[in-house]
């Protein structure tokens, strides 16, 4: 596959990279070659070239942290904080999915748009129940998008329709995985005790052994100031909120890293420790002012070398749009700087962009950017509604990021396969 446009994506340094009139070379979805209008050899030039002239290119968008069987409700609750937002809206509604019928109905719109959005990569929370995720799995498996997914685990702090005994959350999770193997190609499973009040001290230990080398692990983290406090309450032995996972050992290294959602009220002990344990954060910025949870410290993360990518966190953040999480990124990091820490400098475009793409990308191989050997996840997008005749790219892709809601995706490609879009 030959691939022609205008290219931006970040390089290794994460500074906006613009290239003009450049063509992908694409073999078995990997990137193989990239060569400007004058270096592109003859015998290319009469292979059959996806030539998309003026429009917008740039990598494929990795949502870090969302619910699917959230979608339903997005938008409703935003004037409640956190843990009266699960128990009024998110632990009814995830109760549903115990009906298989119910799921089939309301798993495909939450697919669809999915597979309709910027996003090709993404991190997904499906619900504790073992037959709905598998179909959530085989939905997406279809779709042709890369995901994880993981089967909620919960044995404690519940209501009575929404919670597992230790040993049947267990079995479950053992059942599920077998059930995953060998069965896909594009989904993958991911373990997810949902967070620390949710899940037992036995049940977190016996994940954390499941997990082993083999898979990744994704839950919460320091997100509201009440939740933070409820598991100092219930972790006495710890020092801190992720030193709770850490003595669960559930932050063992393994293959496939882990990702901690918000992250929002992480002091320096923990940031020590995300660095340690070389754990992904997903930053949701939207969710974090929809419930009033607080501004993460992103700068302080970024300063680090703690890796950051962005998360819609459907349904406390209520657009799939990860560029828009990206510009709520910015905005908050604004309001971060000008409010609560001066010497926190605020994001800047570049910065959020690469949260979206390169710097999430490792977290499923060599993704997030135009390179060779990289993956070959492609966004072609039509900012014509925002031209009004301007010819530099560069100003094109900021407006486009700020107005990305009034483009439209003309294609979408992951590792080289074109995602069919409706």
């Amino acid at each position: 596959m030959i691939v022609k446009g205008n290219l931006i994506d970040c390089d290794k340094n994460g500074t906006i990279r613009i290239r003009e009139n450049t063509y992908l070379i694409v073999e078995s979805g990997i990137i193989s070659k990239i060569y400007s209008e004058d270096e592109i050899p003859n015998s290319l030039k009469n292979e059959k070239i996806e030539d998309y002239k003026n429009a917008l290119i740039i990598p494929g968008l990795i949502d870090m942290h969302l619910h699917a069987p959230q979608f339903s409700f997005r938008g409703l609750g935003m004037d409640m904080e956190l843990l009266d937002w699960l128990n009024t809206y998110t632990f009814p509604e995830e109760t549903k999915y115990k009906n298989m019928d119910y799921a089939k109905k309301a798993y495909p719109k939450f697919v669809k748009a999915l597979t309709n959005s910027f996003t090709t990569r993404a991190v997904i929370f499906s619900t504790l129940h073992k037959e709905a995720t598998v179909l959530l799995m085989d939905m997406l498996e279809k779709t042709g998008l890369k995901c994880f997914v993981g089967k909620v685990n919960m044995d404690r702090n519940s209501s009575g329709e929404l919670i597992e005994t230790t040993s049947e959350s267990i079995d479950a999770t053992r059942e599920w995985l077998n059930t995953c193997k060998n069965r896909y190609k594009n989904t993958k499973p991911i373990i997810t005790p949902r967070f620390i009040p949710s899940c037992s001290d036995e049940l977190m230990k016996e994940l954390g052994e499941i997990r082993g080398d083999t898979y990744g692990l994704q839950s919460h983290l320091s997100e509201n100031p009440k939740e933070v406090e409820w598991v100092r309450d219930l972790c006495p032995d710890s020092d801190g909120y992720l030193d709770a996972y850490d003595k669960r050992g559930c932050l063992n290294k393994s293959d496939i890293g882990t990702v901690m959602a918000h992250c929002v009220y992480s002091d320096e002990k923990e940031m020590e420790l995300l660095k340690k344990r070389d754990v992904y954060v997903a930053h949701c910025p939207q969710s974090n002012i929809c419930l009033s949870s607080g501004i993460a410290p992103i700068r302080k993360f970024l300063d680090r070398g703690i890796k950051v990518g962005l998360g819609s966190d459907i349904a406390a953040g209520y657009s799939l749009n990860i560029l828009n999480q990206a510009v709520e990124a910015i905005g908050l990091s604004k309001l971060y700087w000008r409010y609560i820490d001066s010497n926190s400098k605020p994001l800047e475009l570049a910065e959020a962009f690469a949260m979206a793409t390169r710097n999430s990308g490792p977290y499923f191989g060599n993704i997030g950017a135009f390179e060779e050997g990289f993956e070959a996840d492609i966004l072609v997008i039509d900012d014509e509604a925002l031209n009004d005749g301007v010819d530099d790219i560069r100003k094109r892709f900021e407006r486009f990021l700020y107005l990305s809601d009034e483009c439209s995706l003309i294609s979408k490609y992951v590792a080289g396969e074109k995602i069919i879009i409706s």
